[in-house]
């Protein structure tokens, strides 16, 4: 029997054709995802359903799914999917991350010329028979300095455009190299340079911690007088408020968003400003966008549900069915190794090396190495899957290098992972024991035997007695249990390392608790999706 797909909401005539031709049966209902009782009712037809953002995949809509093995999104953001339940199912869920790259750089240097020279106010002005010639008097891009937050696939287009229109670019990218910043040729500062220096500044980065509020009430008195700001990335980026005051008081000459931290935005302190455009989330609004993520998703659903290859799914790695259940556990491992030294370095990397060791070095080693790769960039990159983390690396000029070997040691396998910086090499090793559970065996060439879990502290100090009794004294005054401890040590009285795993997450109070002790080089919490 024929796969059938539900396509419910508006996806182009030609994304329609494509999964006939596929000889998929499709029912193309572009209005049903808006009647969630109508979806509930209906979804557990289907073993498919491309969405774009009107349909909400949620908990409930996916409990009732009984056939669904693939939800397709036409387009990046999946904040209408309930990932986790998803996965709890086994549902597939695929985005098409680059589609829209274009269209919203595009738009980006389209809002930056907007506020350039006052078009919106000019054309209302105009349009209600006035004739204001100078009162709009605008500047040249020019020669003007661009400072770009975030360099990577959207970032990268924005500075390729702004070159091309004689701008100088700036830009501040933790994980940008020297190597990549000169081949796309910008310049790579620090944020505070970038702030001091920039006649327009333009965001492309995704909203994490990090980030939220990179343009904070205290940066935004650092930024050159006369600025202009320009943030069709996401919203919360930028504290409204103060960028409002900055406005109004004349130290920031203009804005331009197409985001705003809260969606639909039906009020804003940007609103009816002077010198403000504002559109309504209009990034990836081109026809040629919509086409090409319509298309995309299609075919991407249409050969996983004929074939079972993956592509961009946000929850499973891109692996046969029959590697699956072998290489499960080992792309957790890998995933898990990446994640530790994702989390460890703060510095832009240059190169990632891999070593596949015994039976790690049978398996399909371009699945175990997307994986290594994707939780390494999942810090400054949240959601990178094993189809883009490879483009990503790329795109940022990191070099990734395996080297797969006979068995080596005790284990029948193991996979070693070392990141290059300008500062440092960082390493980490880890295998899969019998019982399928990935384990860390060696932090920084010391030796351990370490389970993972969700939460863990890591901490490096001088081999001196006393340390097991103080990391267990601080952290029991800040009522945190410890669930698995692990040490290890380069040699006696030599550098030594501590791995905790806890049954909840360190607060901040007691990592600085210990940072005062004076006994830690360094102390450090971790995260793991286990």
């Amino acid at each position: 029997m024929a796969p059938k797909v539900l396509i419910s909401d508006k996806l182009s005539d030609a994304a329609v054709q494509i999964f006939k031709d596929r000889g998929i049966d499709v029912d193309f209902q572009p209005d049903l995802g808006k009647d969630k009782d109508k979806l509930l009712e209906v979804i557990g037809q289907y073993d498919g359903l491309a969405i774009r953002s009107a349909t909400k995949a949620t908990e409930k809509i996916i409990a009732a799914a009984t056939n669904l093995k693939v939800i397709g999104r036409a387009g990046i953001g999946v904040d209408n999917v309930d990932i986790p339940a998803a996965s709890k199912k086994g549902i597939i869920v695929m985005n098409t991350p680059f589609g829209n790259s274009i269209t919203t750089a595009e738009h980006a240097i389209s809002m930056m010329m907007a506020v350039a020279r006052q078009i919106p106010e000019a054309n209302a002005s105009t349009h209600a028979g006035k004739w204001e010639k100078s009162r709009f008097m605008g500047v040249e891009l020019t020669s003007k300095t661009l400072g770009v937050i975030g360099a990577g696939n959207i970032g990268s287009i924005v500075i390729d455009r702004a070159l091309g229109l004689r701008m100088k670019v700036i830009a501040y990218d933790p994980f940008l190299s020297e190597e990549r910043a000169t081949e796309i040729g910008v310049e790579k500062v620090e944020l505070e340079d970038l702030l001091g220096r920039s006649d327009f500044i333009t965001m492309h980065v995704p909203l994490t911690d990090q980030t939220k509020n990179i343009l904070s009430k205290e940066n935004i008195a650092k930024l050159k007088k006369g600025v202009r700001i320009v943030n069709c990335a996401r919203g919360g980026l930028v504290d409204e408020e103060a960028l409002a005051e900055a406005l109004k008081a004349g130290h920031v000459a203009g804005a331009a968003f197409d985001v705003f931290a809260v969606e639909p935005a039906t009020e804003s302190p940007l609103f009816n400003l002077p010198n403000v455009v504002v559109t309504p989330h209009l990034g990836a609004a081109t026809t040629e966008a919509q086409e090409n993520v319509a298309l995309q998703v299609a075919e991407q659903m249409s050969d996983y549900l004929l074939t079972g290859a993956v592509q961009n799914a946000l929850n499973m790695p891109s692996v046969t069915a029959e590697e699956a259940k072998i290489m499960g556990p080992w792309i957790k491992l890998t995933e898990h190794l990446g994640n530790f030294i994702g989390q460890m370095t703060d510095e832009p990397i240059k190169a990632i090396n891999i070593l596949f060791d015994g039976q790690a070095s049978e398996m399909n080693l371009k699945a175990l190495t997307a994986a290594t790769i994707a939780g390494i960039m999942n810090k400054a990159n949240p959601g990178t899957n094993m189809v883009s983390a490879p483009v990503i690396a790329k795109e940022r000029g990191i070099k990734v290098s395996t080297t797969k070997q006979d068995q080596s040691g005790a284990f029948e396998g193991y996979v070693k992972v070392t990141v290059v910086t300008d500062k440092r090499e960082r390493s980490v090793a880890g295998t899969v024991f019998s019982d399928g559970k990935p384990r860390f065996i060696q932090i920084k060439g010391i030796n351990i035997d370490a389970e993972i879990g969700e939460h863990m502290v890591y901490t490096t100090n001088e081999d001196v007695p006393g340390i097991i009794g103080l990391l267990g004294s601080t952290l029991g005054a800040h009522n945190v249990n410890i669930a698995n401890f692990t040490l290890g040590r380069s040699a006696a009285k030599g550098e030594a390392i501590a791995l905790l795993y806890l049954d909840e997450p360190v607060p901040a109070a007691a990592v600085k608790a210990l940072e005062d002790t004076g006994s830690f080089q360094q102390v450090k919490p971790l995260t793991f999706n286990v």
